[in-house]
């Protein structure tokens, strides 16, 4: 039921969405005149798309638009998200309801979408008191995790409208070429590291482009999967509610999402080289969490596909990481982006290189 205290509430004004004409146009497009006195907050950091839930006396509602002074705006398609999500809509992936969508203009003079809010838990350093308290609830959530993105990979693309999606064949070898461009323009742009690290992520790409695995099957990837961009049951820990983020989605090798998953897990008992690759908190240091290995041998019985090139894909995914985060520090170093934008990320592209080629010559473990 909408929170009826909220009608006639002061709005506020985070930065690039004006509750105003956010109300205008939400009431104008839900058919709904209560949505015109609305409150905006942002929800996560805003390193990605910027993500508001929107209150009112109509009730709530989340709204995605691109990050204010992007300089990489293919990496922030409005529309490619909300088709994606569309799309999964009627099958296994939990995914919320698009409700209203603008193609720039009115009401953030961006292209953006509003879809249904929806409640539950992301697991953040710290989960809330009460869930996932207990090691077999913890190992309930992994496995939750593992299924949804079995299930996405096992959608079928042409059933869900989106053959046109992407162009799956030869994608690995288009990443890793995209992303070295991608460091290329981060050094063009202001980012200075070390020569340790220049040579050394050069030639993690050099070893990654030379490897390519084969591509077993092409599936819908979601390019970001991880535990704090799904929405759990704030009662049942082993239920996803949602998977939310999908603005790096598009058809390719599923193996690219299971590799950049593993990067971003964290386990209790971690070799030195993961820890200090590890500058995204994580609630998975938990007991209970699965390990890396039990990931990875779930997902394996999971989809049926060979994990023998697993260490490539998790290469590939401290190197896309690295590559990320050294674009985020450019940007802010160039004054392009708020400074917070950059807080905690001070010397996390090093480690993460590193981890790329201990994988390459370890494995996973």
């Amino acid at each position: 039921m909408p929170d009826q205290s909220l009608a006639g509430a002061a709005t506020s004004s985070p930065p690039g969405a004006d509750p105003a004409a956010v109300g205008r146009w939400l009431a104008s497009e839900l058919g709904d005149p209560a949505w015109q006195e609305c409150s905006l907050s942002l929800i996560g950091a805003g390193r990605s798309n910027l993500t508001y839930r929107v209150t009112s006396a109509a009730g709530a509602v989340v709204l995605r638009r691109p990050p204010v002074g992007s300089v990489a705006a293919t990496a922030h398609d409005m529309g490619r998200e909300r088709t994606v999500v569309d799309a999964l809509r009627d099958t296994a992936v939990p995914v919320p309801r698009i409700l209203a969508h603008s193609e720039g203009g009115a009401p953030v003079d961006a292209p953006c979408y509003v879809m249904e809010l929806v409640d539950g838990v992301v697991p953040l350093e710290e989960p809330p008191a009460g869930w996932a308290d207990t090691p077999a609830d913890r190992a309930r959530a992994g496995g939750a995790l593992v299924d949804v993105l079995v299930a996405l990979h096992a959608v079928d693309i042409d059933a869900a409208g989106l053959s046109g999606f992407g162009r799956p064949e030869g994608f690995m070898s288009r990443q890793v070429r995209r992303w070295n461009s991608q460091w290329e323009s981060a050094r063009e742009s202001g980012l200075t590291v070390g020569a340790g690290t220049e040579s050394s992520l050069t030639a993690l790409s050099t070893r990654l482009a030379a490897a390519v695995p084969a591509t077993q099957r092409n599936t819908i990837v979601h390019g970001d999967y991880r535990i704090d961009n799904c929405v759990f049951d704030a009662t049942d820990p082993g239920r996803i509610l949602a998977v939310l983020d999908w603005e790096l989605s598009t058809l390719g090798d599923p193996l690219a999402d299971l590799g950049l998953m593993l990067v971003y897990w964290c386990q209790a008992d971690e070799h030195p080289v993961w820890r200090a690759a590890q500058h995204i908190p994580s609630p998975t240091r938990l007991p209970g969490f699965p390990l890396r290995s039990d990931i990875a041998s779930a997902y394996a019985a999971g989809s049926g596909l060979d994990l023998a090139p697993l260490p490539w894909y998790a290469g590939f995914g401290a190197f896309k990481l690295a590559v990320v985060l050294a674009g985020i520090l450019a940007r802010v170093r160039a004054g392009s982006v708020p400074a917070d934008m950059a807080e905690g990320l001070d010397g996390a592209v090093d480690p993460l290189v590193v981890l790329g080629h201990h994988v390459l010559d370890e494995g996973i473990s």
